[in-house]
């Protein structure tokens, strides 16, 4: 082979040799890019209208448009959100803030980066046969209670009625309530833990008719705490990129929450789509989605920092045995609602 066919050759290897390595960086590059965009949400319990905005951002392509490909875990009673975020099973949890501070505390450093729900769905359902007509007519009476970090709010109240709940004279007797309503139906309680838009739907369903049931509202008492906010791990933060993925996460989940508030049977229509066990009913989750855009209530996702302040001190005052132990700092952002705004 002549000098310049050699060369040629030279030449046209270097010019694939540059070509191939082009095509591996931009390979390389769109893949980076692809894991940048993907977001992992854990949800705080199964399929359901509680969590509609986020099937409906993610069915109406409002993720997609934005840019993201996001995912959708349903959680369930053996999953705690906190845990999941620890592990680094998700991106972003769904969480009630007594369990986030909680955690925080434990060294689990999550952040609050928005608040789409507005207010609490937390009551306590009563007989009306038992006699209970105000919160004091509660002393001596069985009452159902969640636990596992739903417990919090329950026993701040019983601390500020001044009643024990360890079933002594002149206190009440608590009874751990599993997620459902039997307790009441049975009478093995005289009130049970229920939320405005599912378990006191549940004991309707069951037969009861609303004049025979006394409902007491957290939100009544004062004593009510912020639920299901949107939480992250704090050093995630530190990277410009992950605050700008989440501030558009958040104003794609909040345009799922509008349309959700303006549409609600076309949102129940898509919760039951991701409802993969077939347990839940379009008369329940229509119940549910009236009840759950009141806690939203045109909601824009901001955190309201009354309503923290009265979570945190609602948590430090639960008695002999406080949520927390010391006011948290860092404990929430405003900076990915205030860029999801177009305040930044």
């Amino acid at each position: 082979m002549e000098g310049d066919e050699v060369f040629e050759v030279e030449v046209k290897m270097k010019k694939v040799l540059v070509g191939l390595i082009g095509v591996s960086t931009m390979l390389a590059a769109g893949a980076a890019q692809a894991e940048d965009n993907k977001v992992t949400l854990q949800l705080k319990w199964v399929p359901q209208a509680q969590f509609a905005g986020y099937y409906v951002a993610k069915d109406k392509g409002y993720y997609k448009d934005a840019g993201l490909d996001v995912t959708i875990k349903p959680g369930g009673p053996d999953i705690a959100p906190e845990q999941v975020l620890a592990g680094g099973g998700a991106d972003v949890v769904v969480d009630w803030m007594p369990g986030a501070l909680a955690a925080r505390e434990r060294g689990v450093p999550m952040v609050n980066i928005a608040q789409p729900f507005k207010r609490s769905g937390m009551e306590m359902t009563c007989r009306a046969e038992t006699g209970i007509k105000t919160p004091a007519d509660l002393k001596g009476h069985t009452l159902g209670v969640w636990f596992s970090g739903n417990e919090w709010p329950f026993f701040n109240w019983m601390n500020k009625l001044g009643f024990k709940t360890d079933a002594s004279p002149g206190g009440v007797k608590v009874l751990k309530q599993n997620f459902n309503v039997d307790p009441l139906l049975q009478k093995q309680a005289d009130c049970i833990s229920t939320m405005t838009y599912n378990e006191y739907w549940q004991v309707i369903d069951a037969g009861y008719k609303p004049d025979q049931l006394v409902v007491f509202k957290y939100e009544d008492q004062g004593v009510a705490t912020l639920e299901d906010g949107l939480y992250v791990m704090e050093d995630k933060l530190k990277d410009p990129a992950f605050v700008d993925k989440m501030a558009k996460f958040v104003k794609a989940s909040m345009k799922g929450w509008e349309f959700a508030r303006a549409h609600p049977a076309d949102a129940v229509k898509i919760v039951l789509d991701n409802d993969t066990s077939g347990a839940q009913t379009e008369h329940h989750q229509t119940q549910m989605m009236g009840e759950i855009n009141k806690l939203v209530d045109n909601s824009d996702g901001r955190l309201d920092k009354a309503a923290y302040e009265r979570t945190v001190k609602t948590l430090l005052t639960g008695g002999s045995d406080p949520v927390i132990s010391k006011e948290p700092t860092g404990a929430y952002t405003t900076e990915v609602t205030d860029k999801a705004l177009g305040k930044k």
